[in-house]
């Protein structure tokens, strides 16, 4: 069986996010000896590349959309202590510079959580363009970035008798996209 056909070309236009083959997920460390994992289940996003082959990248999340297995962790991540998704309803993402790391790539840009915006540097792996099932060509991505809570508000602080924390600071965020040719 042959493998079927592959490009590295991610040609000029723009790539919509297929959120039915893409998700954003988390871990983030329980009690200094585990880690708790979660999904976004609603975003947009895409990926535009200039005629001049230079990418750029947006995305929104839904933060209420937050799944971590536990209707009752899930109720306290949405609320202040947390997300406040009343408040602050959606993370932005909008990239400002994508370059070569290697054989991959690091993807800067703003990300903005809980009303703070900061600059973040995603590594990103590009996985090649297929020709998709009869819906137009397809890009892969993937990418992650460890984020420090804090740094975006969320500074509640459930310290241990024993040492340590409840929740930990740093919070690993991972990407696995899909996006789809629209032009």
């Amino acid at each position: 069986m042959t493998a079927p056909a592959q490009s590295t070309d991610l040609t000029a236009g723009t790539w919509a996010i297929d959120n039915a083959h893409s998700s954003i997920s988390f871990s983030v460390r329980h009690l200094v000896v585990s880690k708790v994992r979660g999904t976004f289940g609603t975003f947009s996003g895409a990926i535009t590349v200039a005629a001049d082959g230079t990418p750029s990248a947006s995305a929104e999340i839904d933060v209420a959309s937050v799944h971590s297995g536990n209707d009752q962790r899930d109720a306290h991540l949405k609320a202040p202590d947390f997300f406040d998704v009343e408040k602050y309803p959606t993370a932005t993402f909008v990239s400002t510079s994508v370059t070569p790391d290697g054989e991959n790539y690091r993807l800067d840009g703003d990300f903005t959580l809980k009303g703070v915006t900061r600059p973040v540097s995603l590594a990103l792996q590009f996985n090649g363009v297929n020709p998709g099932m009869g819906h137009g060509a397809v890009a892969g991505f993937e990418a992650s970035v460890v984020l420090n809570r804090k740094d975006f508000g969320i500074d509640i602080d459930m310290p241990l008798d024993t040492g340590g924390a409840v929740v930990g600071d740093k919070v690993t965020i991972t990407l696995s996209i899909e996006a789809l040719r629209q032009d």
